[in-house]
């Protein structure tokens, strides 16, 4: 897709410029109008891309937006921009004052590495608070790609964004309320599955018993369906392999990874999930331990299990990559170290900015 091959360019110069970059200005050229003619738009026509674009708000004269850029002579897209440097976190005011200044459906506020564009969902020519669509270019999904397209100048369509602008906000705030649950379910969830599966009275002291038992059945869950989707993708891959090498001998290895250590695996995948793309989560079996690495790189160790010996062991690791050894009686004990899990993944992460 040439879409995402541009925007994989344009990514790979971030990395390279962006320590280079100290103003807002620089961050405007070298960053944002390149992903305006990734769009198609042509930042040399002051007819189709109009900088410091006038937007005057009641007595307030001459204020200005970043950018604006038109489609037969009506502005489609406003654009505010910040340093690189600068969380977009409460900086969307100055923007939604614009909003309705100007005849657009939608505007973006960006630092040149994140981007949030927004419409007026809730109510007609006032800019919602929340944005419909949120990404880091140098952390694109293909979905994230498909989304960016409909802001082409080729296939630009105000009718066709705005309908499907709906269900990308409200689907990824939904997402968010399921990623908070499954890290502490609130009162309303549990009392709502308590009260299917108990038929005592439900009081405080009940709802506090069961939001443990909530928490653990949802991860639990998770892990269930990763482990059934794991298990069709390993015994298709193994078929796979045995009738490309069903006429070859197969050595003899000294390493046996046991359903025990797989299904371990599979509940620190659950626990992951909530952080890293599944695909980014491996593992590697030795004779000493099973290891659960980062972009399957040995130099990232986000745990290891130990359990080739009567006492079965957890290995986790701090910023200076010690393991520490925690002992557990089954692999259900796991997700008692979620934190220190998601600690290690974030550690790692927070390396790549």
């Amino acid at each position: 897709m040439e879409l995402k091959s541009q925007l994989k360019a344009l990514a790979d110069k971030i990395a390279d410029l962006k320590d280079k970059i100290g103003t807002e200005e620089s961050t405007k050229h070298a960053f944002v109008l390149p992903f305006i003619n990734i769009l198609g738009y042509d930042t040399f026509n002051p007819t189709e891309v109009v900088p410091e674009f006038t937007a005057d708000i009641g007595l307030k004269k001459g204020e200005k937006v970043d950018y604006a850029i038109f489609q037969n002579g009506i502005p489609i897209l406003i654009i505010e921009c910040k340093n690189w440097k600068e969380s977009l976190t409460n900086h969307n005011s100055q923007l939604f004052r614009y909003f309705h200044t100007t005849k657009t459906r939608f505007s973006l506020l960006t630092n040149g590495i994140e981007y949030r564009f927004y419409t007026d969902l809730e109510n007609s020519n006032k800019m919602d608070e929340r944005p419909f669509l949120e990404f880091d270019i140098t952390k694109l999904k293909d979905s994230e790609v498909h989304e960016i397209s409909k802001f082409q100048k080729s296939s630009f369509d105000v009718d066709t964004i705005v309908s499907n602008a709906s269900s990308l906000k409200y689907t990824k705030e939904i997402k968010k309320c399921i990623v908070e649950e499954l890290g502490a379910p609130s009162y309303d969830l549990v009392r709502l599955f308590t009260g299917k599966v108990y038929e005592g009275r439900l009081t405080e002291k009940v709802i506090q018993e069961f939001t443990g038992l909530v928490q653990k059945a949802f991860n639990q869950t998770i892990s269930e369906r990763i482990n059934d989707r794991l298990n069709s993708a390993l015994s298709k891959e193994s078929e796979e392999q045995h009738m490309t090498n069903e006429e070859e001998p197969i050595p003899e290895s000294k390493i046996i990874t046991t359903e025990e250590e797989l299904e371990a695996y599979r509940i620190i995948v659950a626990i992951l999930r909530k952080k890293l793309d599944i695909n980014r989560i491996a593992h590697r079996d030795t004779q000493s331990y099973f290891g659960v690495l980062l972009d399957d790189n040995n130099r990232k160790p986000i745990c290891r299990l130990h359990f080739n010996t009567g006492i079965k062991y957890i290995g986790l690791f701090d910023e200076n990559k010690i393991e520490k050894r925690e002992p557990i009686t089954c692999v259900d004990d796991i997700y008692n170290y979620d934190i220190e899990l998601l600690n290690t993944a974030e550690y790692y992460m927070s390396q790549e900015n």
